[in-house]
């Protein structure tokens, strides 16, 4: 059974990916703006955009954190993700990337891509933004679990 301390630890850990998730990818997402029509030049609502899409990429760090609990059956497999971590972090955030963008791009029409965007042949979606949802959240994964383990540090000498 669960204790009230353990649940606690676990929504912490979930913020602090969260948390991480969401500023880390604002990054990406303002490095990748000028790749959407309409958000080629920075101004306040290109900003407001980018932090909209970085809390949408927050959650899906969070889903690949679901999967990797259900399949790897360990709450805090990305402390250590070894090879099976990895696969389950660039296969998850691969096809998470792909059908956002094909169902943001195809489906409800939310985006378009400038000239610029590389695009997957067959598929038609961004080659950026799939790569956004591979290469990130391995480093999100490690920053959580360094920051995590100094917070853990310091409580445990308190």
């Amino acid at each position: 059974m669960k204790t009230a301390r353990q649940c606690r630890l676990r929504w912490l850990v979930l913020a602090l990916i969260f948390v991480v998730g969401v500023a880390v990818n604002y990054v990406w997402e303002l490095a990748q703006a000028p790749l959407y029509v309409g958000l080629e030049s920075y101004g306040t609502s290109v900003f407001w955009h980018c932090f909209a899409a970085s809390l949408g990429d927050g959650i899906m760090v969070l889903l690949i954190t679901a999967v990797g609990w259900l399949v790897l059956r360990h709450q805090y497999w990305f402390d250590r993700p070894g090879v099976p971590g990895y696969l389950v972090m660039l296969t998850t955030g691969f096809l998470l990337a792909v059908l956002v963008e094909w169902v943001g791009v195809h489906v409800l029409g939310r985006w378009q891509y400038t000239e610029t965007m590389p695009v997957v042949p067959g598929l038609g979606v961004g080659v950026v933004p799939i790569a956004q949802m591979v290469v990130l959240p391995p480093l999100i994964f490690r920053m959580a679990a360094v920051i995590g383990s100094k917070k853990k540090f310091k409580s445990s000498q308190l």
